[in-house]
């Protein structure tokens, strides 16, 4: 059923079926899959090699902390309190690494070998603020300790939706529980759970299938001594059937046709997105059929470089109206958000509910470009934009002022050779060489 819907994420024509995943005929592209996940962004070898960089430079940072840990229990006259703190999140931090690559053992990781500055140095284009962790907490909430939590937004969700479902396409699904309850609970003709990122969808893929997988919950305020690492059980209540699909995508690249979908959820994406709201409800639209239902669930914290576009709840609604919904109805409530058991941290959050018809055809949504043309193909001149223009010099003052470093000269001494380069008077570049240091310093020992 699934194999029906999908389109190029590139041309958008009908992709055909492989031995190893599918491909577009047009553009010459095989798109694999990985871990029973279909892996269907536009440019998948970029996009695999970017998940695998990011899965290395992880294992890294965690071989760094386990290092840093087992160094620290080398000091002396430790309290026996610490010393226990220490030993549970050395031999857990270490133990989470080898069941990280374990189950992201799909990704075959073993031709990447760059060093942990390399992968600082070039941050790695899938948004950069959405990493392979950033939402992992969420991973113990949707299939360990939630019940609440997921009962609750469930509900919510089921309430504002018009049944039947048809073909539900859940856009933005993180580790998936607001999917599996809605395809549990409310029976769609097939359910399809789309995510950029590849932890999530093949674990999700992996639990809905019926199997139950370890991993660590590390509370950032654990209330007892064992909360400092906790090896969690995740699993799903019971496994679903062959309409339940998984698919590892960008969600502003949705791989799949036109009027595809009776109905749309998008939990928790809409405001943090990339892309202008307009263009995601038009994009929506035009994946639904004609009186296909959209429902969009969670926060509204639009943050934009444009205060225009920093949109309120009731913009948000204007913008489902002229993009081709009939008036949304809403609903807001307070439910309990993020409350591990095993965590201090937690809160209560006003989530906003949003449902809406497709009435009208919305105006095609221009193809979604997170980078220039002169980026993507690499063989056109580096544009020399004011940006980097600016940046160009900053990095080389940066360069110049590491490159005093030497264990012997002092501020005095740098600010003087500032003023030999003619870069800014003495005076003025003890204070500012002092704040970069210190920036330096602070920036050292979070890592």
């Amino acid at each position: 059923m699934l194999d029906a819907l999908l389109a190029c994420p590139r041309c958008d024509n009908p992709l055909s079926t492989t031995d190893d995943g599918f491909a577009c005929k047009g553009c010459k592209v095989d798109f694999p899959t990985i871990g029973k996940v279909p892996f269907l962004f536009a440019d998948p070898a970029a996009a695999l090699g970017e998940w695998k960089s990011r899965l290395h430079m992880e294992l890294q940072r965690l071989d760094q902390e386990a290092c840093k840990l087992a160094a620290a229990l080398e000091q002396e006259n430790l309290r026996d309190a610490t010393r226990e703190r220490l030993e549970l999140l050395n031999a857990a931090t270490r133990d989470h690494a080898n069941r990280l690559l374990a189950l992201l053992a799909p990704l075959e990781l073993a031709d990447l070998s760059g060093a942990i500055e390399t992968y600082l140095a070039l941050r790695t284009r899938l948004p950069t603020d959405q990493g392979l962790h950033t939402y992992y907490p969420n991973i113990h909430r949707d299939w360990s300790w939630g019940e609440r939590e997921n009962d609750a937004a469930a509900e919510l969700v089921g309430d504002m939706l018009d049944q039947p479902l048809g073909k539900m396409l859940v856009l933005g699904a993180g580790p998936g529980r607001l999917a599996y309850d809605l395809h549990q609970r409310l029976a769609p003709q097939l359910t399809i759970a789309l995510d950029f990122n590849p932890l999530f969808t093949i674990l999700t893929r992996r639990l809905v299938d019926g199997e139950t997988i370890e991993l660590y919950e590390f509370p950032i305020a654990p209330i007892a001594l064992e909360d400092q690492a906790r090896l969690r059980n995740l699993r799903a209540d019971r496994p679903v059937g062959p309409n339940f699909a998984c698919v590892t995508a960008d969600a502003s690249r949705p791989p799949f046709r036109q009027k595809s979908f009776d109905t749309i959820v998008t939990p928790w994406v809409t405001d943090i997105l990339p892309e202008d709201l307009e263009t995601q409800a038009a994009r929506i639209n035009q994946l639904l059929r004609d009186d296909g239902q959209w429902l969009n669930f969670g926060s509204v914290a639009f943050q934009n470089t444009d205060p225009a576009k920093r949109y309120g709840l009731e913009e948000v609604v204007a913008i489902i109206q002229e993009q081709g919904f009939a008036h949304p109805r809403v609903d807001e409530t307070r439910i309990p958000y993020m409350c591990s058991p095993a965590s201090r941290h937690g809160r209560r959050e006003r989530v906003v509910t949003i449902a809406a018809r497709k009435t009208s055809k919305a105006k095609k949504a221009s193809r979604h470009e997170s980078l220039p043309d002169w980026l993507v193909r690499g063989d056109s001149p580096v544009p020399m934009t004011d940006a980097f223009r600016m940046q160009a010099m900053s990095t080389r003052i940066h360069a110049f002022v590491m490159s005093m470093i030497d264990g012997k000269r002092s501020i005095q001494d740098m600010a003087k050779l500032m003023e030999e380069q003619q870069l800014m008077t003495r005076d003025e570049a003890i204070p500012v060489i002092r704040s970069f240091l210190i920036r330096m310093f602070d920036d050292s020992a979070r890592q």
